[in-house]
């Protein structure tokens, strides 16, 4: 077998691939075998019919498709392995055969889309918005808040109106037009009000009542409501009352810092609140930081996107959150069905987020390659290391699992983080 890879315009290129006429004779002979059971020639037994009668009956292309898939299947990825320009191909192949004839080479192409050319901004001129890291007071109590919230106790609610932040328990049903609608029916319901999990406008209306009311709820479903026949609708919910909760704080003092945290009062627990507080504020900063800086520097740059590496990206983003929703005990034909979108849909909802994925990889590789980043033996084994731990294994336990390909993907991983790095020290902070 044997590749060529020819460059064409617009960041395209085709890789010609010669499968030997010895390979696609075997692929027809197995193409034969895996089909002849489905001919029937008179005199001759189901299976049994002669691959010769079947070309002579059907043509000598009968089986030409079969084996032709067959061959491509084998033989692309392990071509495409031996081309020196493997790292550039970053689309599927469109393939359409050039030869295919019985006793000749057969001979396919696999058309690609190739990395473009990135002309890099400056990244010195390269402004971003400092950060404020200071932490106040204020962020420190409402951290402490936050954290007294996690360990608030329940308490059931009798001698007032519900209000915002209550836990309601309910029943409701709701109503189109004076008729019930699917799904629009709930018993014992639990309910935290301001929550937004409900129609905008429904909770805001059970503040107010007491528990053992019954009253209406009035909303309209938004315009984009995933069940079309509800979608700008008006509605009603009958709605009965049956229960609140509140969140009652634990009090702050010694006793709570020690039964709790690792400290002994409430100022060495400040202190610690404020320390991490700050901790997160300066990561958080860093992260903008960076964020900016990367948005900025693509758009000073200039890259020409082909069409099918887009194409790609987007698929890859689909079948990413398709398995996503496999954890989560769904999949991607539900999802869709319960949106009321199709696969198009999802390909132009996530396309602009494809393209700005792809334009920060290619910078950044871009400036990885500029700067000449190198990755030590000794950083892929911290990385490893690292990976251990998040996973809970032996550093010799990833690397079993882990070939040729699996390491190098690793080291890329490095070398992108140095130019990350690189990008976001290098820009001025105003």
């Amino acid at each position: 077998m044997s590749a060529t890879f020819e460059k064409l315009e617009g960041n395209m290129a085709d890789i010609t691939i010669t499968v030997p006429a010895e390979d696609f004779k075997k692929a027809l002979v197995d193409a034969y075998n895996k089909n002849k059971s489905k001919f029937r020639v008179d005199g001759f037994r189901a299976g049994k019919v002669p691959m010769a009668m079947i070309e002579k009956l059907y043509g000598p292309a009968v089986f030409y498709e079969d084996a032709a898939n067959d061959l491509i299947n084998k033989t692309y990825g392990v071509e495409l392995e031996g081309l020196e320009e493997v790292d550039d191909i970053v689309s599927q192949p469109e393939i359409s055969l050039v030869q295919i004839e019985k006793g000749k080479d057969m001979i396919y192409k696999a058309k690609v889309a190739t990395k473009p050319p990135v002309e890099l901004g400056d990244i010195a001129s390269i402004e971003v918005k400092k950060v404020d890291v200071t932490v106040t007071d204020e962020d420190v109590e409402e951290e402490i808040q936050r954290l007294l919230k996690q360990n608030a106790k329940k308490v059931e609610v009798t001698d007032r109106e519900a209000k915002l932040d209550d836990e309601a328990t309910i029943n409701f049903e709701g109503f189109v037009d004076d008729v019930p609608f699917e799904g629009g029916k709930g018993e014992n319901y639990p309910l935290v009000l301001g929550s937004g999990s409900f129609i905008p406008g429904f909770e805001d209306q059970i503040v107010g009542h007491k528990v053992g009311d019954s009253f209406d709820v009035n909303v309209t479903f938004p315009e984009q409501y995933q069940a079309e026949d509800l979608a700008g609708k008006d509605a009603v919910f009958k709605c009965d009352l049956l229960g609140l909760k509140e969140n009652v704080l634990p009090e702050l003092d010694d006793e709570y810092v020690s039964d709790t945290t690792d400290f002994e009062t409430v100022d060495e627990y400040k202190e610690d609140v404020r320390k991490k507080v700050t901790e997160r504020k300066e990561k958080n900063a860093e992260a903008t930081k960076q964020n900016q800086a990367l948005e900025k520097l693509v758009e000073a740059s200039s890259m020409e996107l082909p069409e099918p590496m887009i194409r790609f990206q987007q698929q890859k983003m689909i079948d990413d959150f398709a398995q996503q929703l496999m954890y989560q005990g769904m999949n991607l034909e539900q999802y869709l069905n319960m949106t009321a979108m199709t696969r198009d849909d999802m390909l132009d909802q996530v396309k602009p987020e494809a393209e700005k994925r792809i334009r920060q990889s290619l910078v950044i590789e871009a400036v990885a390659n500029q700067q000449n980043f190198e990755v030590s033996d000794e950083e892929v084994e911290e990385e490893l290391s690292k990976m251990a731990a998040q996973y809970q294994m032996e550093v010799e336990k990833i690397k079993e699992f882990m070939g040729e390909k699996e390491t190098e993907d690793v080291r890329r991983d490095i070398k992108m983080q140095k130019a990350v790095k690189y990008i976001t020290e290098n820009v001025k902070e105003v």
